[in-house]
């Protein structure tokens, strides 16, 4: 039985290709999709014809001196987030969270956050990133995974959790430790595997001071009981260092060890604020450091040790962070 035509051929670019290694190489070729997926790659034109040398489909794009490489991968992205694009500038993160974000996260509706996922998700597909960590505002998550089931982007995202209310913050926005903890559980039994595997949850405490120690805990327990990630802020700023230094006694990284967010299963975003000791740390630990360059620098928390935590062994990954605090979702621009 003949096989069926191709819905799209990227024809004769420099296809990047991974030997399943460590290694990269570019040959000149064709990449063939179909059925919605990636079916052949290689120099061989036999997916363009068919046997008597005609076209098998009308599409055929000419990738003639383009760089063809797979979707690249967003470590933390705020989608609830990309509606307040434009409206949180010029403000340092204590600030812009109390005056701005979180005021903005407490306004969303059901209907808002979906159509924040859908426009976030289609910025970051039309910049080249196919798959994402997110971090999701403490309500209407279910929303944003429709989004993203729509749109057909690969995501790892969670609600949002936060017990401990914070100066500025809306009263509505801190939940209690069992509501938080049971909204999660069932965005898991919904959503987790979702889309053929291409949809998990993620247990996403926003950060430290927001958060209660049995509440993280208990996040860390949720993310070993389904095999799931957890996702969350870390040392942004030197504000944030000195308040959870002095209302836990311990360095931050040691406090989230301390509370089992750490470890292959855990991405940390930012990590501006830590010390030799704390790299040291996280590096044994094999802790993912997500480096927000954007982020950092619009709110001004600092510029992160990205070599020296490559050089002790780190698994840094990048993350454009969201739409208030970069303007933009566009992974190139933080690789640059």
């Amino acid at each position: 039985m003949p096989r069926r035509a191709p819905d799209l051929v990227l024809a004769g670019g420099d296809v990047l290709l991974h030997d399943g290694g460590g290694a990269w190489r570019v040959e000149r070729g064709d990449v063939v999709v179909r059925d919605g997926r990636i079916a052949a790659v290689g120099k061989a034109t036999e997916g363009r014809k068919d046997g008597t040398g005609k076209q098998r489909t009308s599409q055929v794009r000419d990738c003639t001196g383009c760089l063809v490489l797979p979707g690249l991968i967003q470590a933390h992205v705020h989608l609830c987030q990309t509606l307040f694009r434009g409206l949180a500038d010029d403000l340092r993160l204590e600030d812009w969270l109390a005056r701005r974000i979180w005021p903005l996260e407490s306004a969303h509706t059901e209907e808002t956050v979906y159509w924040s996922a859908l426009l976030g998700a289609a910025e970051l597909l039309l910049g080249g990133t196919t798959a994402i960590l997110d971090m999701e505002t403490v309500r209407h998550t279910g929303a944003a995974f429709a989004a993203l089931e729509r749109v057909g982007i690969r995501a790892t995202a969670g609600k949002c959790l936060m017990d401990a209310h914070p100066e500025g913050a809306p009263l509505d926005l801190a939940e209690s430790t069992d509501a938080a903890l049971t909204d999660a559980e069932t965005l898991a039994r919904r959503w987790h595997g979702a889309a053929e595997g291409r949809l998990r949850v993620c247990f996403a405490p926003r950060f430290v001071p927001t958060c209660s120690g049995p509440l993280l805990r208990a996040a860390s327990d949720l993310a070993e009981r389904f095999g799931a990630q957890l996702h969350t802020h870390a040392a942004e700023t030197i504000v944030e260092r000195e308040t959870v230094l002095r209302t836990t006694g311990l360095e931050e990284i040691a406090y989230l060890d301390s509370v089992g967010i750490a470890g292959p299963r855990a991405a940390l975003a930012h990590c501006v604020w830590v010390d030799a000791h704390e790299i040291a740390r996280l590096a044994r630990q094999g802790t993912n450091v997500v480096h927000c360059p954007s982020s950092n620098l619009k709110l001004a928390s600092g510029v992160a040790k990205v070599p020296e935590m490559l050089a002790a062994g780190c698994h840094v990954a990048i993350g454009a962070d969201g739409a208030p605090c970069n303007n933009r979702l566009d992974v190139f621009a933080e690789m640059r």
